[in-house]
Order: structure tokens, then C-alpha cells, then sequence
């Protein structure tokens, strides 16, 4: 059976959305020690929402340039890069495809599939909307965020180091945090 549910989003407007680059951005939070926290980003090479009349009906495609991988040290980013963890020279990009939309408890969720180191997975971004707008150069805008949290061992990321004091040096459970601006394309 179709689900036929539709919503209303004030300001929404069907067409192709393409993400601003210059004003998003994928994060990462991961433990580290099991005492604190690591947070680095990745630039997002491209991605496109395909927005019908109905928003619950709409698919998103984005690709990630995992090179790009920052977390403010270079000797941990090279060793995030390398064949230990991302192995960015054979998995040059982290991908996601869009399944679905809906809305569960009052909250805005998108599934789809997203491919890390080679793997694809499930998972569900919780999404909120930041709203929308004109630029001053007649641009019309969306911006939203969106979380989720995956088990980086699933995606063939396991590398790790035992500490004298007990556990491991690199969490399980990565946050991913995007921050996105898209522009209307017609």
C-alpha cells in the first residue's frame, strides 16, 4: 500500500536543491581515551535534494571528500587518512542515497544508506529544519540541520589501542553532525 501522507512545510518549494558548500559542513564527534571527546569535520564535495510537491516524497544524493578529514592535529589526521582507519587513498569519498522520508514521534527522519571505507549501511538522520529564506542576491535558501549516531566498527573502522588504565583509545559510537544550506534551483 502507498502511503499517502503529505505535510506542510511553510516556505518549502519543490524543484532540485543544491547544497552551498561554503556554508555546510559534515562533523564528527568520537571518544577518545574514554575520557574526552575528538571532533573533526569533512567538506562535502556535492549534494542534491530532489523535492516534489510532497517533501516526504523527496531523495537526497551527497558525496563527502573523506581526504578533506580535519580534526586541528596533522599527525592524527594523516593517521585518520591512512589504511588504519578511512584509507583514503582506495575510499577517496563517503557517500549517502537517500530511502525515505518521514515523520515519527514529531520528528523529521531521513533514511538511507550511507557508504564509509568501502561499506554500506543503514541509518537514520534526525533532521531539523532551520528554515527558509532570500539571499540579497535573490537566491532562495534552505538551511536544516542533521545527527546520527553510528557504530564505526561496522563500517570496517576498527582499528584501536588497549590503555594501560583499561578500555580502548578510540570510542565505537561516532556522532555525525551535519550543518547544510541548500539553494533552489527550479
Amino acid at each position: 500500500m502507498t502511503d499517502t501522507t503529505t505535510i506542510d512545510v511553510p516556505g518549502y518549494k519543490a524543484g532540485t536543491w543544491v547544497l552551498d558548500p561554503a556554508h555546510s559542513e559534515v562533523g564528527f564527534v568520537v571518544r577518545h581515551m574514554m575520557i574526552s571527546k575528538v571532533r573533526g569535520h569533512f567538506d562535502i564535495k556535492s549534494a542534491t535534494l530532489t523535492a516534489p510537491e510532497n517533501p516526504l516524497e523527496a531523495s537526497l544524493t551527497a558525496q563527502v571528500d573523506a581526504t578533506s578529514l580535519s580534526t586541528k592535529d596533522e599527525g592524527r589526521d594523516a593517521h585518520l587518512r591512512s589504511a588504519d582507519f578511512f584509507d583514503v587513498e582506495n575510499y577517496p569519498t563517503i557517500d549517502f542515497v537517500s530511502t525515505g522520508v518521514r515523520i515519527e514521534k514529531g520528528e523529521f527522519l531521513v533514511d538511507g544508506d550511507l557508504t564509509i571505507h568501502g561499506t554500506t549501511k543503514p541509518v537514520t538522520f534526525d533532521v531539523d529544519f532551520g528554515g527558509f529564506g532570500s539571499d540579497p542576491w535573490g537566491n532562495y535558501k534552505a538551511g536544516a540541520t542533521a545527527k546520527t549516531v553510528i557504530n564505526r566498527e561496522d563500517f570496517g573502522l576498527t582499528w584501536n589501542a588497549a590503555l594501560e588504565t583499561g578500555g580502548v583509545l578510540v570510542g565505537k559510537d561516532v556522532t555525525i553532525e551535519l550543518d547544510l544550506q541548500g539553494a533552489h534551483q527550479a
